[in-house]
């Protein structure tokens, strides 16, 4: 039991040694970027799973609520167009909605997306918790979700993981939730044109 205890506290420091730096973009360019979607107030969990093992190996959620954000907790995923603030990122319009899953979705990857509406106040308390959950540290991407979400009513059974996966068999049993999943053969110079178009 002693060493369980030994080996998590090593994994903790070593996530948050290799953190990537936080990002603040100033609020005007935040302001400036704000996206509205006409569609319900909603939430779409992302997982990127690995092809060969069918490990999840990052997660991130998107919140429509008053406006449509993604809170990509840790993540690599950047666009000058979507301004991020401690890993959420603003203007998150369809055009950047394209660009992040075929960032992610390539021949050693797919992504598995869950979509569930919500009403409207509990949207606006995950993009809330979600402003205030960053920066994440690395290997932290499902649990900070799931932290998020716990809090919601609803949904206060969701897992509180290290394992994106488990996140997604949970969203998988919820009530009203609509799954996909989306592949790519692109590699990763092909990919970049997403990043930059």
């Amino acid at each position: 039991m002693l060493a369980i205890r030994i080996l998590l506290l090593i994994f903790v420091a070593l996530a948050a040694a290799c953190t990537k730096p936080a990002v603040w973009a100033p609020d005007e360019e935040v302001i400036a970027a704000r996206y509205v979607h006409g569609n319900p107030a909603s939430i779409t969990y992302f997982n990127v799973i690995n092809n060969d093992t069918g490990t999840g190996e990052h997660a991130a959620l998107m919140i429509n609520a008053s406006e449509r954000v993604l809170f990509d907790p840790a993540g690599t995923w950047q666009h000058p167009q979507s301004p991020e603030q401690h890993d959420v990122h603003f203007g998150f319009d369809d055009r950047q909605l394209h660009r992040y899953i075929y960032y992610h979705a390539r021949r050693t990857h797919h992504v598995r997306k869950h979509y569930l509406e919500l009403p409207p106040e509990h949207a606006e308390l995950i993009l809330r918790l979600a402003r205030q959950a960053g920066p994440v540290s690395d290997g932290f991407c499902a649990r900070s979700i799931g932290e998020i979400l716990r809090q919601i009513p609803g949904l206060e059974h969701m897992p509180v993981a290290f394992q994106p996966n488990r996140l997604s068999d949970a969203f998988a049993r919820l009530p009203g939730v609509r799954e996909e999943r989306i592949y790519s053969d692109a590699e990763p110079t092909e990919r970049q044109s997403y990043f930059e178009g």
